[in-house]
């Protein structure tokens, strides 16, 4: 007879909106008394027996809240001023006195905004910070995993039941809740243990077999959500709706642009960001809370890197696409690179349908120009240690779109308007200047090829490993490396000589050093204390215990487009004291990028 194992869950906490599967491990009864982790669901039974799944919500008469800082905590305080400011009741509670202390500074900004919302606009705080409720994450709430009321639940591929109240005993009330061997948290869970049933049962007579496997949850908490980053026009004035980032439509002639690096489940491992919490860190977890945040920025445009290649198929490209987005991927070669194939990130390249329709792609694998170039000016005897220096599996993907909108007027008639984005991973040893300024000299050189073939306006995103004032971000931002930059002293194979052909044509500007070409405001203000003074560009978009910088570009063609608006950037407050990246409310160690362009209209030649 078919028997259960071992009935385990990969997550230690349950959060709204993330999927809960348990690890079920049971023995077929065949000679063998092989083992299984497979399902068995009824359309296909095992010698006659299958396993049937259910789940449950234990309420309790005794209302539980849950701390708004540290989730996995039962609450022991509420702050009034945030019930007398309206704001929602699951933003007031503490777990206790030093964690109110130490969230103040982050805290007390909601009770500022809150009162110049009203101030400002009459708007009712409720209507603003509603946005702040425990079924949210990310900027925006949009609605992927929608809180279903008790009374019609679903979950899984079970059909719309009732739910059924199957015991009453001691102050708590059972309630069947799923019927799926998967089952999602909705908002009516929080602060409520959930029990996963797993029951063998046989095929002819659908009656159980033997006792039921069963395994608790902790309490289920509600997923944590950042405060929402505001849009800042370069004009200085805030962009209308900037709260409501869901809710923005762009205007005619106008687009926008989203860099971003995810974070690889690979590379998010609890030796590397033991800071964050298991249950944050974990992929059923994060991918919600990236899609929530990426979702909510409604860009025209998204450049996203570190995207494993299994999660691209799965996860991304089909959960975008409800969204309106077509989707384009390029995986890093696999050269060096040892495992399994779905393991391997790469650049994903997103475009709403309805603003852009795709032209042509174009491919950029290093190594094969690493390949070429050694064949053609490294000597023989070199060429093996030239290879392992400079074959690194980097790619680049760029696309070439054509805009389903325009600005140009009845100067041009049936103009099109094309945009070409490029959309890269640049090396990460840090002691390998010479193959981050290479692979950066490389991608330029293609770019230069399709600039030339095209009047097209460019766009160069991406994570370069590479600090602001180094060789490769100099090279983007001037289109030359003065021959005496430091960086230009390693370089053990002579790929980078003579210094004067390290040069490109095309007239990139950093979208982010906008903001110190902008106006006078106190956001803008408070977005300079943000930036390097000397660089023009953001003091961070990577942030973990070890490493604070900036790495993360959104480039742009300076005589075919201009900024119009730029997506704030956070600070050590708005990550909170002492917190690094990934946390609970940020699922990537790096920070997002959005900005918004709009084309010049171009002169006849």
């Amino acid at each position: 007879m078919l028997s259960v194992l071992r009935v385990h869950l990969p997550s230690d906490i349950p959060i709204v909106g993330c999927e809960l599967t348990p690890y079920v491990l049971s023995r077929r009864p065949n000679k063998d008394k092989s083992v299984i982790s497979e399902d068995v669901p009824e359309s296909a039974p095992v010698d006659g027996y299958f396993l049937r799944y259910k789940w449950y919500r234990i309420q309790s008469d005794k209302k539980v809240a849950i701390c708004s800082i540290h989730p996995s905590e039962q609450a022991t305080l509420q702050c009034l001023g945030c019930v007398k400011a309206k704001i929602p009741v699951a933003k007031s509670y503490h777990c206790s006195p030093k964690c109110f202390s130490d969230a103040w500074q982050h805290h007390r900004a909601l009770h500022e905004r809150a009162a110049s919302v009203v101030n400002e606009n009459g708007n009712d705080e409720e209507e603003i910070f509603g946005r702040f409720n425990s079924t949210g994450s990310g900027v925006i709430n949009a609605s992927l995993t929608p809180s279903q009321s008790s009374g019609s639940l679903a979950n899984g591929t079970t059909p719309l039941y009732p739910a059924a109240v199957t015991q009453r005993s001691g102050g708590e009330t059972w309630f069947e809740v799923g019927r799926a061997k998967t089952y999602t948290p909705t908002a009516d869970d929080i602060g409520h243990v959930l029990k996963f049933e797993c029951v063998v049962v046989d095929a002819e007579t659908k009656l159980p077999v033997g006792p039921a496997s069963t395994i608790l949850t902790s309490r289920v908490i509600p997923a944590p959500c950042p405060t929402p980053r505001r849009m800042f026009s370069v004009s200085g004035v805030d962009i209308p709706g900037h709260l409501d980032l869901d809710g923005r439509l762009s205007p005619s002639g106008t687009f926008t642009v989203l860099s971003y690096n995810i974070l690889s489940d690979a590379y998010a491992t609890n030796e590397l960001y033991s800071y964050c919490p298991s249950w944050a860190l974990s992929w059923t977890y994060r991918r919600q809370n990236l899609l929530r945040e990426i979702v909510g920025y409604r860009a025209d445009i998204v450049c996203l890197q570190e995207v494993q290649s299994n999660h691209f198929e799965e996860f991304f490209a089909p959960e975008l696409d409800k969204h309106g987005y077509q989707a384009l991927f390029k995986r890093k070669t696999a050269e060096v690179f040892s495992g399994s194939i779905n393991n391997v990130d790469g650049c994903a390249t997103f475009f709403r349908r309805d603003r852009f329709s795709h032209v042509k792609k174009y491919e950029v694998e290093f190594n094969k120009a690493a390949q070429s170039l050694t064949d053609a000016v490294v000597p023989i005897a070199q060429k093996k240690t030239a290879l392992n220096r400079l074959v690194k599996d980097n790619v680049a993907l760029i696309v070439v779109l054509e805009a389903k909108f325009s600005n140009q007027g009845v100067d041009n008639p049936g103009k099109r308007q094309l945009v070409c984005v490029a959309n890269t991973h640049v090396n990460v040893q840090q002691e390998l200047r010479d193959v981050k300024l290479w692979q950066v000299h490389t991608l330029l050189k293609g770019l230069e090829k399709i600039a030339a073939s095209a009047d097209i306006p460019m766009l160069v995103c991406g994570d370069f490993n590479s600090m602001p004032g180094s060789a490769p971000h100099t090279l983007l931002a001037l289109g030359k490396v003065d021959p005496m930059h430091p960086d230009l002293a390693v370089d053990p194979l002579g790929i980078l000589r003579p210094p004067t052909k390290l040069t490109h044509q095309l007239p990139l500007v950093s979208a982010y050093s906008s903001f110190a070409r902008m106006g006078v405001g106190l956001g803008l203000e408070q977005q300079r204390r943000r930036m390097d003074p000397n660089t023009n560009e953001p003091l961070f978009t990577n942030c973990t215990r070890d490493f604070i910088g900036t790495h993360d570009y959104i480039f742009y063609s300076a005589d075919s487009l201009t900024v119009e608006s730029l997506l704030e950037l956070l600070d050590e407050e708005s990550l909170r004291k002492d917190t690094a990246l990934p946390s609970p409310e940020w699922s990537s160690d790096h920070i997002a990028l959005l900005a918004e362009f709009r084309c010049k209209p171009r002169t006849r030649r």
